[in-house]
């Protein structure tokens, strides 16, 4: 339906039978909410726009100036038109007058035929109020259909092109946190950039020009801006009744989109509880295969795994890129032939990888994702400088017993943060020695059992600014050479001669001997690992 009354809808009433269009002929789709009858010149504070203007032309009879006066005024408080009886005070439009009209896209109309001016005034007012009436049923009528629908529909676009029909304009919606705009119909990518200029533009406070009327309404779900529902037009202006039709449609969206919200919450936190439950340890073998064959049909599983991914933080301005971050996580281990579980717990997200390729390369296929995920643009450039920290736990044949590869991939992680020199290795099963390192810290004081075998040395190095702690591990990783000792030190031997028989003085002769070497390699890792781990509380494992 046509929701609004133009110049051109009233030159086809009976009274303007006899009329001529002279002047602003693309101004015929001006907007008409009114006529008014004006025989003055001076009109500034007599019009409140989209009036057509009825004159005789008798306040301005002989002087063109006062003429062009009143069609300027006319055109700034941006009237519909200005039609003009001929004959008794005007004869001839000057073309002063016609130029401006034109420039300005205002139309000028002559009625060449004696009309009482109240049976045109009459004659529109009638329509108007009646065409009021009809917007006011049709209002209704649009409203009782949207609702019919919302019961029947699954996504908001039936909505945009229910909207789109009944005005036949372009219809957009721009979803805030997603960052994402949807257009119906689908526009060019160069218009749909037109277009949210246009938007841009129609809500700064320069007013700058746009060739859209555009009309815009905020969808708020539960107190929150979720997306805004626009509508725009370059062949029309866009009327209240425009303004009301959107204001229900956006209601309407409002309450799909929420319900939508709703149905995607709880079927996350099922999905959420059920993984949680997995990793625990709570779910049977069979009971995991059934859950996979209901949800992920196509999965066969061939053994799993667990990986961690830990943020220093993740602020709420970071819900897109981890959004980006798990999608291109996906995209690359689908590839690599893991089907993928994915749930967020404090700054961690965990992922299960459920391997469905030969489980001897299951070790390669992870490396070589985790090198094309960390080379990704997401990671590099859409993370806002915060470099992930990758925990892999070791591989279970059995489903069932993943939480036994979530708690070594904690581990991984917990190992890990704690060292300052990072290792390159993502995996628990290549962190060796140091994994017994981490669980003897946390049954024993360490520092005690490390100071038993090194505090002489230690205490050297600390009160002469000595070297004997570096000499003697590379001492033990040559394996005895004092050639490649010397070397790897860049000393002279007389220099590492001296060292070693100060280190024999401090923890013994017998330090090279195959027992006890074994325990002094094992004390200097634990040394590194405390002096060199960050300073961190320890928490509480909280149990899933």
């Amino acid at each position: 339906m046509k929701s609004y009354l133009t110049v051109e809808d009233i030159l086809q009433r009976k009274h303007f039978e006899e009329s001529e269009v002279v002047a602003g002929y693309e101004g015929l789709s001006r907007l008409v909410k009114w006529v008014h009858v004006v025989e003055v010149t001076n009109i500034r504070n007599l019009l409140n726009g989209n009036e057509l203007i009825l004159s005789t032309g008798v306040a301005w009879q002989g002087k063109k100036e006062h003429f062009i006066s009143l069609v300027k005024q006319l055109i700034a408080l941006q009237a519909s038109g200005l039609c003009i009886e001929m004959g008794t005070y005007t004869t001839i439009i000057p073309e002063e007058v016609i130029e401006i009209a034109n420039r300005a896209q205002f139309p000028i109309i002559l009625i060449h035929k004696e009309v009482p001016f109240v049976d045109i005034t009459q004659d529109i007012h009638g329509l108007l109020i009646n065409h009021q009436y009809k917007i006011l049923s049709d209002l209704e009528s649009y409203s009782l259909e949207l609702s019919k629908k919302l019961l029947t529909i699954d996504h908001y676009n039936e909505v945009l092109k229910m909207i789109r029909n009944y005005l036949q304009v372009q219809v957009m919606i721009v979803f805030h946190k997603k960052e994402e705009v949807q257009c119906f119909p689908d526009v060019m990518e160069q218009e749909q950039r037109t277009l949210l200029q246009g938007v841009k533009r129609e809500g700064d406070s320069l007013s700058h020009k746009t060739p859209y009327s555009i009309a815009r309404l905020p969808i708020k779900l539960l107190g929150e801006t979720y997306a805004e529902l626009i509508i725009a037009s370059d062949e029309r202006e866009l009327t209240e009744f425009d303004h009301l039709i959107l204001d229900r449609t956006a209601t309407a969206l409002a309450e799909l989109l929420l319900r939508d919200l709703y149905v995607e919450e709880k079927r996350r936190v099922e999905e959420t509880k059920w993984v949680m439950s997995w990793l625990s340890g709570k779910e049977t073998e069979e009971g995991i295969y059934e859950h996979l064959a209901f949800h992920s049909s196509t999965v066969k599983p061939k053994g799993a795994f667990v990986c961690i991914v830990k943020l220093d933080s993740i602020p709420q301005n970071m819900s897109v890129q981890l959004t980006y971050f798990k999608l291109a996580f996906r995209s690359i281990f689908d590839q690599q032939g893991f089907s993928m579980f994915a749930i967020e717990k404090a700054n961690n997200i965990i992922f299960i990888l459920v391997n469905e390729r030969s489980p001897q390369t299951w070790k390669k296929r992870m490396k070589e994702g985790l090198t094309r995920l960390k080379a990704s643009d997401v990671v590099r450039k859409g993370m806002n400088n915060k470099k992930p920290l990758f925990g892999v736990g070791k591989f279970v044949n059995k489903l069932s017993d993943i939480h036994k590869s979530y708690q070594s991939a904690e581990e991984t992680l917990r190992i890990k943060d704690r060292l300052s020199e990072q290792s390159d290795s993502y995996f628990y099963e290549d962190l060796h020695v140091f994994r017994f390192i981490s669980l003897l810290s946390r049954t024993v004081d360490l520092n005690e059992v490390v100071d038993e075998y090194l505090a002489p040395v230690i205490e050297y190095d600390r009160k002469y600014n000595g070297k004997l702690m570096e000499t003697l591990k590379t001492y033990l990783v040559c394996n005895g050479s004092k050639q490649e000792t010397a070397r790897q030190l860049f000393i002279v031997r007389q220099t590492l001669y001296h060292r070693l028989h100060k280190l024999e003085k401090l923890i013994g002769k017998d330090f090279m001997k195959h027992e006890k070497r074994l325990a002094l390699e094992f004390m200097l890792l634990s040394y590194e690992f405390l002096t060199t781990s960050k300073p961190i509380e320890e928490k509480d494992h909280d149990a899933l």
